[in-house]
């Protein structure tokens, strides 16, 4: 069984940047971006986090072309630092570091900022070394605070910003579910669809001691109108989704069951005699399934 070869060295080397080429020039302006500020930022604060990806040269003159990295071999020239971490590709590509990443979530963030909270570091550190409002820290660090956990894992792998917890825990856990799964279905998970559906909740599915926004200008029957057609949209959306694979899996048979009907030359000569308005029905079937497919 033949082994598979690693990508890069495993354990990352001290090269002096003075030996790294940069694969590509910095775009103009980029030294007065926001997130080259937040690299600076954080490398003053606590340091490189995440090794330079290089590949040698030359074995022999013994310098390096930079493959990821170039913001952090930028940041750390600005700051006169002479040698940094490097991981040692084994390959000569960049796609996979640049084009292949997975971005964190909200949870994910939330939960390295708790984790490094917990190992001692203040917000206002977290605030300095990420280039970030202390007030964004905080958000970040109280995410979760009154959500429920099975609400939780629904946006586990969701990126959705602070203002949409501060309206979700608003709400009973229970209403917390409904309302995630109805953003989720929507594939709208923002504060200002997550505020519409805590403006037709009913007062006995709210946290108690919170009000709706007094913003919102609609009449006692108006909200109870609503709530009950949100209400019955949620009825119905939960109906549909425990029978669309089952329909879609009839609809895909039926097509085929047509599509070989049509293609018997008796058949299909009977029906354009005899039944012509069927044909059309029956193609627009193809066709239709066709363009869901496509």
């Amino acid at each position: 069984m033949s082994r598979v070869q690693l990508a890069f060295i495993p354990e990352p080397i001290n090269v002096p940047l003075d030996s790294v080429l940069p694969s590509r020039q910095p775009t103009p302006g980029l030294t007065i971006s926001r997130k080259f500020k937040q690299i600076v930022s954080s490398i003053q604060e606590v340091g490189l986090i995440e090794p330079l990806s290089v590949m040698p040269e030359d074995k022999n003159l013994g310098g390096f072309v930079l493959l990821d990295g170039h913001l952090r071999l930028l940041a750390l020239r600005t700051l006169r630092i002479s040698h940094a971490a490097c991981l040692v590709s084994t390959d000569d590509e960049g796609y996979t570091y640049n084009n292949r990443v997975n971005r964190l979530s909200a949870l994910q963030e939330h939960y390295m900022i708790r984790r490094a909270m917990e190992k001692g570091a203040s917000p206002e550190r977290l605030a300095k070394a990420l280039g970030v409002n202390l007030s964004h820290i905080i958000s970040k660090a109280t995410l979760l605070d009154g959500i429920c956990p099975e609400a939780i894992d629904l946006l586990k792998d969701q990126q959705f910003s602070p203002s949409l917890s501060r309206v979700i825990r608003r709400m009973r856990p229970t209403r917390q579910v409904e309302c995630i799964e109805l953003m989720l279905a929507a594939n709208n998970i923002t504060a200002a669809y997550a505020e519409a559906l805590f403006a037709a909740t009913p007062a006995d599915r709210l946290v108690e001691g919170k009000r709706r926004p007094r913003r919102v200008v609609a009449s006692q029957e108006q909200i109870a109108k609503m709530e009950r057609e949100m209400s019955n949209l949620q009825s119905k959306y939960k109906l549909a989704e425990q029978s669309f694979g089952q329909d879609v899996l009839n609809l895909v048979l039926a097509r085929g069951y047509l599509a070989k009907l049509l293609e018997n030359e008796e058949i299909m000569r009977y029906l354009l005699a005899h039944h012509p308005d069927l044909v059309k029905e029956f193609e627009l079937i193809l066709e239709s399934v066709s363009l869901e497919q496509g």
